[in-house]
């Protein structure tokens, strides 16, 4: 069976990753299932100099093709802020529940209308050298509080007004039809999809 390599050690991203791309009937595989590989630091200044250098590095590493997302939360009055920084907003080992406080912290006061935000995922493929990219975008409002239990990092409080939910308060299925990985895995999907097909 084919083999397809997740660059995260993210339980949860590989979690909807793997979600979205069953039907491709290949192995996906996480960081975590091959030994060895070595961890490669997001020290690039965007979402996809990051998605870039995972997805390539850890190609090379594991001689097999690569998938890497990097996702940033984009805040109007933050200054597009935490953005490439949003994971580690808090620190550098900070728990996604660190990350929500500091984020509510930094736009307490601040009205409604004027906490517009948005996730932007960039999806790096690569493979033998080569490298494609893909972008999506979900908008929405950061609340005052956190809403709901699924989900994870700023899920609770990022709330997607044509649904009236926030992503913690939707099902798997409905935050993948919607959310900037969704967008993200929709386009990326048709890149694997070439891919595996011409490579049987």
């Amino acid at each position: 069976m084919k083999k397809l390599l997740l660059a995260t050690r993210n339980a949860d991203k590989v979690k909807e990753i793997r979600e979205f791309l069953q039907h491709l009937r290949i192995q996906i595989l996480s960081v975590n299932d091959i030994n060895g590989l070595v961890d490669v630091e997001e020290d690039q200044p965007t979402l996809a100099g990051n998605a870039i250098k995972k997805a390539t590095v850890l190609s090379q590493q594991a001689g097999l093709p690569a998938l890497a997302d990097d996702t940033g939360l984009e805040v109007e009055a933050l200054g597009a802020g935490p953005g490439v920084m949003s994971s580690r907003f808090a620190g550098a080992s900070a728990t996604y529940d660190d990350n929500i406080q500091k984020l509510l912290r930094e736009l307490e006061g601040i009205p409604e209308r004027d906490r517009k935000a948005r996730f932007r995922t960039v999806i790096a493929f690569a493979e033998k050298g080569k490298v494609e990219t893909v972008e999506g975008v979900c908008e929405g409002v950061i609340l005052t509080a956190k809403r709901g239990d699924g989900g994870f990092g700023y899920d609770p409080v990022f709330y997607v007004p044509e649904r009236k939910k926030t992503f913690a308060e939707m099902s798997l299925k409905e935050k993948n039809e919607i959310s900037h990985r969704g967008v993200a895995l929709r386009k990326a999907r048709i890149i694997l999809e070439r891919y595996f097909e011409h490579n049987r």
